[in-house]
């Protein structure tokens, strides 16, 4: 099944003009564990971490130290195992040119893997997608947490991170880790199999609104709730046009996440407005951590 899987990724090569493919473990939000476990798919590795290159005569599977033994047994049949930390400025082969998926991998990635002795090419269509498509069993909608435990209402927030747009100058705030819109408004989802984080991104503007982009079944119980509008959940397919409508606008784009972990998609709609990088929930999420642990031993 992998064997012939490989040969049909392989057929596609000269369709788009390329000697190899890479495949990574997360998803379109760098999740650890997502449900389209797409490395898994090619691969049948089913760690948490890695990285699969597939050229036309041979196939690489780049983990870390964690995951050798297990890489072997899983993938070892088709794969040649690498340390992961040879996958930075790649020499494993050279002069090639390598696609990928830009909604998957961030610029910061693509640069330090193959820049150096590679050339790269963006494919929008997800070709692993094209082989196979992992059915994503859950539809059910995003919830929010009792008022009585999460600390602080998301209306308080919202305020904070408005008022900070304002002392800089700033007219949006576009968040793209899930885990910090979790936070912020108080809601979870059902998107990954080993973490309530709902799968989404948000732009929030200094006047303490804010827009989630999603699909439009997955705020149903917000809007029932009344935390959001409807004309507030943005479809992933029209973000480039709503976006578009804000240009001339200063946007603040939140990069709490280690390798500034928005997609390379979307870092290419936002560089044509006036963006810029800020590490603002940092601060807030340690100074609210801080304050949680002293009145939980203190009072």
């Amino acid at each position: 099944m992998i064997n012939n899987r490989i040969n049909i990724l392989i057929s596609k090569f000269n369709k788009y003009n390329i000697d190899g493919y890479i495949i990574p473990k997360n998803d379109e939000f760098f999740s650890e564990y997502s449900a389209n476990d797409r490395l898994k798919t090619i691969t049948k590795f089913s760690g948490s971490a890695g990285y699969s290159i597939i050229l036309k005569k041979k196939n690489y599977l780049f983990v870390d130290g964690r995951y050798t033994i297990q890489a072997k047994k899983e993938a070892g049949k088709n794969f040649t195992i690498v340390d992961l930390h040879k996958i930075i400025n790649c020499k494993l082969f050279q002069n090639l040119s390598i696609g990928f998926d830009p909604k998957i991998f961030t610029s910061k990635q693509i640069k330090k893997f193959f820049h150096k002795n590679n050339k790269i090419k963006s494919i929008e269509s997800n070709l692993i997608d094209q082989i196979h498509k992992n059915k994503v069993k859950s539809s059910k909608p995003f919830f929010s947490l009792n008022n009585k435990i999460v600390g602080e209402d998301y209306k308080t927030k919202i305020k904070k991170i408005s008022k900070y747009l304002n002392k800089n100058k700033s007219d949006f705030l576009f968040v793209t880790a899930p885990e910090n819109i979790a936070w912020l408004l108080n809601i979870r989802g059902h998107d990954n199999p080993n973490s309530p984080i709902p799968n989404c991104q948000l732009i929030i503007n200094n006047k303490n609104s804010f827009y989630l982009i999603t699909y439009k079944n997955k705020v149903s119980k917000l809007i029932n709730e009344k935390k959001i509008k409807s004309d507030q959940a943005i479809e992933p397919k029209n973000f480039s046009k709503f976006i578009s409508n804000l240009k001339g606008k200063k946007i603040t784009i939140d990069n709490l996440r280690i390798d500034n972990k928005s997609n390379e998609k979307i870092e290419e709609i936002v560089s044509n407005f006036n963006s810029s990088n800020k590490r603002f929930f940092n601060k807030i999420i340690f100074k609210n951590f801080v304050n949680d642990i002293l009145t939980a031993y203190f009072g």
